[in-house]
């Protein structure tokens, strides 16, 4: 069972009216949204009760497989789920009503002369879409049905080709920013320091190549002994507890890092393309859950990589693209679930900038545009000095014709939330949220919500809180530790993963409603002459009361403190 989040709602009803009015859109939402539990919503009300046929694709055997999981999990509140079947390296088969498919298997000419008329054509991480394999199978889709409908959704629309997506899609049905996924509790804030270690001007006098800056001249620059050591002892100052990952200009530059660190008595590896398949995955595996710390690469983690555990991301080269800037320190922006690593507390990520890309981009929410990036590429982009108006790089902090300065990298560092504009707060999420969060105590220590089979609280103890969920006949299990508005996040997804919007419906219902008898007298004497304490308050309550001891167990046992 899964029910959507408020936001999550609009996302699908805009993505269904934009497909209603257009017959093809593209919705964007930063990671952590839950746009795979979307896509599937979007799938399941275009084909439910009819027999039409849907295809979802993805570049990656892993994207199939979860988009797969999760489109059954949410399918499965229907009486009738719809059938899936699978397309990749191992399997051929369109038996299912809707089909997900692996690009580099399906593109095949003979792939394609075995694809049945489709409905609707689903590209997950759509910013691929133009490439000739995802076209060939647009084609194909539309040569067999011409009124197919095409949907896309996307963290990251703007490609660092500079290509856009208008040939496939007409329209943007929604933009779900960064800061809103953050405010929400679904992800941790950066705190991001600009460090220069005297780099910065001869950094942004590099010209650009096809795809990105020079990285041979990046290195070439910012691979030195002395400069190494400063990174080293950056880090270690600001983020030296933290699981960090390292983005390198080239595979060389990534080695000699390395050894700094390693000399500084750092557990530190390096990983990079060309690597096995298995080394990779004993690499990933040692720094997810092992004694590895830092992990450093050349292009290898930027898309499709997360570990929870990571809250420290460090740049050694900067991104002429918005978009892969916010990909690298979207690497340490998950949160972290405490049933897969015990202790681990994450409250946000630090950002070590030595490059350029911070000052250059300023801000994780990107620009959104069909058209791509015009002009072409060229040099590094310009601003205009406030004094003169003569056209500078955009990192250059002093004017080389009047003298203007610009502020200081030295103010820049001390700012230590430099590139941060969001502010969390949990009435949002306790406003919009499906179910209703009951202040137990009227101290704002401990809420709780209830539904017919589930319930979740989260709960404060010793500065810190606690997330807990429980259902019927199961244990109670941690959701988050951390933040407050985090453990809300994690406690509303509890309950919208395991009931139904009938009893969220219930919860609000129930507001409006007196205690009951029955109520009344499982509950203590303070309770039963309270006339204001309504049904649903009691019901939490009760909730409260029956899993109390399951409750301070895991809470405690998770704190590592003795129960009282």
């Amino acid at each position: 069972m899964t029910i959507l989040r408020r936001r999550q709602t609009h996302f699908v009803e805009r993505s269904i009216s934009a497909l209603n009015e257009h017959s093809n859109t593209l919705a964007i939402a930063a990671t952590g949204f839950g746009k795979t539990v979307c896509l599937s919503a979007v799938v399941n009300k275009q084909l439910h009760n009819t027999d039409k046929k849907a295809c979802v694709l993805a570049h990656r055997d892993e994207l199939i497989f979860q988009n797969q999981h999760t489109f059954r999990r949410f399918s499965s509140n229907d009486a009738c789920p719809l059938s899936t079947s699978l397309i990749n390296a191992q399997e051929k088969s369109w038996a299912g009503q809707v089909t997900f498919a692996m690009v580099p298997s399906l593109s095949r000419d003979s792939q394609l002369r075995q694809m049945p008329a489709l409905d609707l054509l689903v590209i997950d991480e759509a910013h691929h879409a133009i490439a000739s394999s995802y076209v060939r199978i647009v084609d194909q889709a539309k040569a067999l049905n011409p009124n197919v409908r095409l949907y896309g959704v996307t963290a990251s629309p703007m490609r660092g080709d500079g290509k856009g997506l208008r040939p496939l899609f007409s329209n943007i049905a929604d933009q779900v920013k960064m800061s809103e996924v953050i405010r929400d509790g679904h992800l941790v804030p950066p705190r991001t320091f600009v460090v220069d270690v005297g780099t910065q001007e001869e950094l942004s006098q590099i010209k650009q190549t096809t795809q990105d800056f020079d990285m041979s001249a990046v290195a070439d620059i910012m691979d030195k002994d002395n400069i190494n050591d400063a990174v080293v002892r950056h880090w270690q100052e600001k983020a030296g507890d933290r699981k960090t990952i390292v983005f390198c200009s080239t595979v060389n530059h990534a080695h000699h890092v390395c050894q700094h660190f390693i000399s500084a008595n750092i557990n530190a590896a390096v990983i990079h393309g060309g690597l096995s398949t298995e080394e990779r995955k004993s690499l990933l595996s040692e720094f997810d859950h092992g004694d590895l710390q830092v992990l450093l690469n050349c292009f290898v983690l930027t898309e499709g990589f997360d570990s929870q555990p990571v809250s420290c991301v460090v740049l050694l080269r900067p991104s002429s693209q918005q978009s892969t800037y916010i990909q690298c320190v979207g690497r340490g922006l998950r949160t972290v679930d405490p049933q897969r690593y015990p202790g681990v507390v994450k409250r946000d990520c630090i950002v070590l900038d030595f490059g350029t890309s911070t000052l250059l981009h300023g801000s994780l929410e990107q620009a959104v545009s069909l058209e791509g990036l015009s002009g072409g590429r060229g040099d590094a982009p310009k601003k205009a000095c406030p004094s003169c108006k003569a056209m500078l790089p955009a990192a250059t902090h002093s004017c080389s014709l009047c003298g203007y300065v610009w502020k200081s990298e030295k103010e820049e560092q001390d700012r230590s939330e430099a590139s941060v504009d969001f502010v969390m707060t949990e009435v949002d999420l306790l406003n919009q949220s499906l179910f209703q969060w009951c202040d137990l105590f009227s101290d704002e220590t401990a809420y709780l919500a209830t539904g017919f089979d589930a319930w979740a609280g989260f709960f404060y103890l010793n500065g810190q809180w606690y997330s807990v969920g429980g259902l019927k006949k199961v244990p109670t299990k941690v959701l988050a530790v951390g933040e407050k508005l985090v453990c809300l996040a994690a406690a509303d997804d509890w309950l919208n993963e395991h009931e139904t919007e009938k009893a969220a419906v219930k919860s609000k219902r129930w507001l409006h409603q007196a205690a009951t008898q029955q109520q009344l007298q499982f509950l203590s004497k303070r309770y039963r002459h309270d006339h204001s304490l309504t049904r649903y308050h009691a019901s939490c309550l009760l909730a409260f009361k029956f899993n109390k001891r399951d409750i301070h167990s895991t809470i405690f046992r998770e704190a590592g403190v003795q129960a009282a």
